[in-house]
């Protein structure tokens, strides 16, 4: 298994800390007695639930050592467990099953969703942020430079369809399931310091396991040619700072 750099991803902290505050905003739970964290990475966003929250057991989930290594140290008070999320399930029902920027990593969302809600408790509420800017330069970039490259044959099966859905998919999943059902997409316009931004904050995500998968110096190289196209993709404004257009999609369902 590939291991997560928590610097890399908390270099935009702000950036990736913003849409899941504004999905925690929207959780109309008053005092959970459980509220779980499913894919809470080092911990950033559990202190958050955790400052909403303070009376509530929290539990948070991951499958990355260093990632939890790093919530440990910063919410001691907090259940860390190291797990696949795709397939640990809770002992009891809680009140909040809550993740931000995780369920895309996660294939089959017809079956992913439901069975997520079956372990909300009565009145709770599962709540998921996810990225859907599959479209865009810095992800359709990634491909080009697979395919085109030396490495295409070790790196193609690591391509995936979008991972997650247009809201309508959503809806069609969930309605039948939810005594309440809220959907939205927010486009955050980020405004990026750096040389090549947009590559430093991709390169903690979406580009990591490409990456992962060569040796040196064909990991360099794969690199190299990712950061030149993405670099022409997201031109600098006249002041230095780059602009990075980013959709994310948000559900809040009440059982």
């Amino acid at each position: 298994m590939s291991k997560w750099d928590p610097a890399q991803y908390l270099a935009f902290n702000s950036e990736r800390l913003q849409p899941a505050l504004d999905l925690l905003a929207r959780i109309p739970a008053e005092a959970p007695a459980s509220v779980i964290d499913l894919g809470c990475g080092p911990g950033n966003v559990t202190g958050a639930l955790r400052a909403r929250w303070p009376d509530a057991k929290i539990i948070g989930v991951d499958g990355s050592l260093e990632m939890l290594a790093r919530a440990r140290a910063a919410l001691p008070d907090v259940a860390w467990i190291e797990a696949d999320m795709g397939s640990w399930q809770p002992e009891a029902p809680a009140d909040v099953i809550y993740s931000n920027a995780a369920l895309h990593w996660l294939d089959d969302h017809h079956q992913v969703f439901p069975r997520l809600l079956e372990h909300v408790a009565p009145g709770g509420f599962l709540a998921a942020q996810m990225p859907r800017n599959w479209l865009a330069p810095s992800h359709t970039l990634i491909t080009e430079v697979v395919t085109q490259g030396p490495w295409r044959e070790r790196l193609e099966p690591l391509l995936r369809p979008a991972p997650s859905h247009a809201p309508e998919v959503y809806y069609d999943i969930l309605a039948p399931l939810s005594r309440s059902l809220a959907i939205w997409e927010t486009e955050y316009c980020q405004i990026l310091e750096g040389e090549n931004p947009v590559a430093e904050f991709v390169k903690g995500s979406q580009l990591k396991r490409f990456l992962d998968a060569l040796d040196e110096p064909e990991r360099s190289r794969f690199e190299a040619a990712y950061r030149e196209r993405i670099l022409q993709a997201y031109p600098k404004q006249d002041d230095g700072k780059t602009l990075f257009p980013f959709r994310r999609l948000f559900i809040v369902a009440g059982k």
